[in-house]
């Protein structure tokens, strides 16, 4: 059988947890930080937020060997 490729695409935005969850970070930190607000920038703040269970299956499948 041969391997399967490695979504690069999610392989930048997602990563696993030990206990195998799917994390994320949030958006709108990028760029273009002057014209938000204090709010708005605390709020993207959070690294630790996890991917919906909805979602997860289809991360798992872009992420076959686990994002190392």
């Amino acid at each position: 059988m041969p391997k399967l490729k490695t979504n690069k695409a999610a392989k930048k935005r997602y990563s696993y947890t030990a206990t195998g969850k799917v994390k994320r970070t949030k958006s709108n930190r990028r760029h273009l930080l002057a014209n938000k607000t204090p709010r708005a920038k605390a709020r993207g703040k959070v690294q630790d937020a996890y991917a919906d269970k909805t979602c997860e299956a289809g991360i798992k499948k872009l992420l076959p060997y686990g994002n190392k």
